[in-house]
């Protein structure tokens, strides 16, 4: 059975942001994927407590695709320690599922 995921990363503008998205779904890594923003975010990093406006993207993917997914987000993504978070989808509707697996199915 095809599980569904959401996936999550988080960049600083609304371009790279659009970049993400486009490739990961020209690639068929995603069947499609939401960009919200800006939002503010706050983090400790490097022993500092930071606040910066990003831009969220939300892929909608399958497990089976997950790790190629991950692989094109580290290799485009600028960020040192970029945010990647899936999590599955417990409940999706037959039809929706359906167009998330045949849009991330890549013909042999």
């Amino acid at each position: 059975m095809t599980v569904a995921l959401t996936v999550l990363t988080t960049t600083d503008s609304a371009a790279k942001a659009q970049e993400l998205a486009r490739g990961a779904v020209e690639a068929r890594l995603a069947a499609c994927a939401q960009i919200s923003g800006p939002v503010t975010s706050v983090y400790r990093w490097r022993n500092a407590v930071e606040t910066e406006e990003e831009w969220q993207v939300l892929f909608k993917t399958t497990e089976a695709r997950y790790e190629a997914l991950e692989a094109h987000l580290l290799a485009r993504h600028d960020y040192d320690t970029p945010e990647i978070v899936a999590t599955p989808a417990v409940r999706v509707s037959a039809a929706y599922l359906e167009w998330i697996e045949a849009e991330t199915t890549v013909a042999p």
